[in-house]
């Protein structure tokens, strides 16, 4: 109704007049603490690594890792709104209430906002630091270039709060990083300080959007850009507003967001990571401005880290592939792989006081000031682990890690994967989730991707748990009814049982039983459906990466123990947001609605 309107154009203006609200010298003159004042007080170790010169390398040279995945070359007068996978160009003078963020045209506009967000900015300073060398007017050219290719509330990329959030909590790095260069003039500082009052200003007439319609990581973002601008801009009208609401806000959101045993309401890993990046930013500055969160924030952030450590193999850092995953990694101190979580970990729990004893990864915790000297080590035990209130089972052995989820929804669940069963052996993910790919492509491979196809579960012939609704939705939620992981001197045994299907027909039940072996890299799966309509089997469906049949060897057999040939199809697998590649699928099928399965690693593996 306000879009139809035009109470919202009003509400957020396009290109205001310019204002000076706070100059150079006011702002630095703030007493607020950053992690560090500039790059003149960092002390740690240099260390001139080559993939980060390449990095910068390739950024000078105007290619850019998208998603942590696509590296591409965007050229020397990008334009900072086509889309480089589709050729789409955005109208700039558009309202950004009239640019549709889903649209086949245009293509996924996320590849046109993950530059404008300036995460690659870390590259940049990291390479600045650690080979001497000033990257400053570099660095205020390129936003200056942005401010002015992107009039205020115009085109896709005042399309996103949560973009908006982090370009402020971007730039305020390099501005503090770059703080006494000759770069930053009061003329680069006038335009800077115009951009992130109107983008604030946005975000916070806009928050009802986050914190109702959506309620997922873009309200904590947005909850945390209000009280950091509040905090370090605190001349700009309206900023003692912003700070106060917006410390509270965020409070609340993690306390609702993060259920009481530390898992997420996104069912993600790795948007729980983006919560724990936001989570370490708050704690941090809060605490260096002698301020601090309550009680319960703190403890929704050990729980975190202990829900993320436990589904973490500790070959490699990497967890299970579970979840949406849009390629988001904000603010990367490290050169680790994206999917290794050790970095980020490490930072929160350094905050906390928790030395997780990944050393080898500490640059993070450099960035932030941290203390690396006066931490309780920590690290999860071998053996059965639950977490309730999210629904995930995991067994911790020193070469295998077993994960299962098994839960009953009170929020949006985005893939339709109950029971499905994630098996690590020696850091090797053997039997994968296939992950998310890119949120606007054809309906197919949408419905795959977020589907119980490509999950290690069950279907009914080729049928999803839920129904598909359009873009994120799913209808008939399903629902976990019994859980509990047991062991005994030989065996670890889950059981678990969800109402599923119930769009097809009410009252259908799964059952699966998993025992793993204690030492041995066998695990063997009862799974059985009740109530399913006569004329749909069930189909039991595993994936494993190329080649996979080599080292996972999978022996399925009906109710009365005859033998099932798997049906073998090709499969997708996607670990880094927009790259795909092929899998094996294994599909076992019976009319008896029961197949009991022994999977276990080859000898030779």
């Amino acid at each position: 109704m306000l879009l139809r309107s035009g109470l919202l154009k009003k509400r957020f203006p396009a290109s205001p007049e310019y204002n000076q609200f706070m100059s150079l010298k006011v702002w630095k003159e703030n007493e607020a603490q950053f992690f560090f004042q500039s790059r003149e007080s960092l002390n740690f170790p240099k260390v001139q690594d080559s993939s980060l010169k390449e990095n910068f390398t390739n950024i000078k040279a105007c290619k850019f890792l998208l998603f942590s995945s696509i590296l591409a070359d965007l050229g020397q007068d990008y334009d900072w709104v086509t889309n480089p996978d589709s050729g789409f160009r955005y109208d700039i003078n558009k309202h950004w209430t009239e640019i549709a963020d889903l649209s086949k045209e245009a293509g996924d506009i996320k590849f046109v906002w993950e530059k404008s967000r300036f995460s690659y900015l870390y590259d940049i300073i990291r390479y600045d630091y650690h080979f001497s060398e000033d990257c400053a007017a570099f660095v205020f050219k390129d936003i200056l270039s942005w401010i002015k290719g992107n009039p205020v509330n115009c085109g896709p990329n005042y399309r996103c709060s949560q973009e908006m959030s982090l370009r402020v909590m971007n730039w305020t790095f390099a501005l503090y990083y770059y703080r006494n260069s000759s770069a930053l003039t009061d003329d680069v500082f006038n335009e800077i300080q115009y951009a992130i009052y109107w983008h604030m200003d946005h975000v916070y007439k806009n928050l009802d959007f986050s914190r109702i319609a959506v309620r997922n990581n873009h309200a904590v973002t947005e909850t945390m850009a209000l009280y950091f601008t509040g905090l370090f801009y605190p001349a700009l009208p309206g900023a003692a507003e912003w700070k106060k609401n917006g410390r509270k806000w965020l409070e609340e959101e993690i306390t609702y967001q993060v259920y009481e045993d530390g898992t997420y309401l996104q069912f993600s890993m790795n948007y729980h990571r983006i919560v724990v990046q936001l989570l370490t930013w708050a704690i941090t500055l809060s605490e260096k401005n002698n301020e601090k969160f309550s009680d319960t924030f703190y403890d929704r952030a050990g729980k975190s880290l202990e829900f993320l450590r436990t589904c973490m193999v500790d070959e490699n850092g990497w967890l299970p592939n579970y979840g949406a995953n849009d390629g988001a990694l904000f603010f990367n101190f490290s050169k680790a792989h994206y999917r290794d979580y050790r970095p980020q970990l490490q930072a929160l729990g350094m905050t906390l006081g928790i030395d997780l004893g990944f050393n080898d990864h500490a640059e993070d915790v450099h960035w932030y000031g941290l203390d690396l000297h006066i931490n309780e080590k920590w690290q999860p035990e071998n053996g059965i682990h639950e977490f309730n209130d999210g629904g995930y089972y995991i067994v911790r052995e020193p070469q295998t890690l077993t994960f299962i989820k098994c839960g009953s929804y009170k929020d949006r669940p985005s893939h339709a994967d109950n029971l499905h069963l994630d098996l690590w052996y020696k850091g090797e993910n053997i039997l994968p989730d296939a992950g998310s790919y890119k949120y606007n492509t054809d309906d197919e491979t949408i419905r795959y991707f977020s589907g119980t196809a490509s999950h290690n579960t069950v279907m009914l012939d080729n049928k999803d748990q839920m129904l598909k609704g359009g873009r994120f939705i799913w209808y008939y939620w399903s629902q976990s009814e019994y859980a509990a992981l047991k062991e005994n001197e030989k065996k670890f045994i889950f059981k678990g049982e969800i109402k599923a299907f119930s769009y097809i027909k009410d009252g259908i039940i799964h059952k699966r039983t998993i025992v793993k072996m204690k030492g041995l890299p066998v695990w063997n799966v009862i799974d059985e459906i009740i109530g399913a309509p006569d004329n749909l089997f069930m189909n039991q469906v595993w994936h494993l990466p190329i080649n996979g049949s080599e080292k996972v060897l999978i022996d399925a057999r009906n109710a009365v123990g005859d033998l099932l040939m798997p049906q073998l199809q090709e499969g997708w697998y996607s670990s880094l947001y927009g790259h795909k590649e092929r899998t094996e699928e294994w599909h076992f099928s019976d009319g008896s609605n029961v197949i009991k399965t022994e999977i276990k690693i080859s000898s030779n593996s």
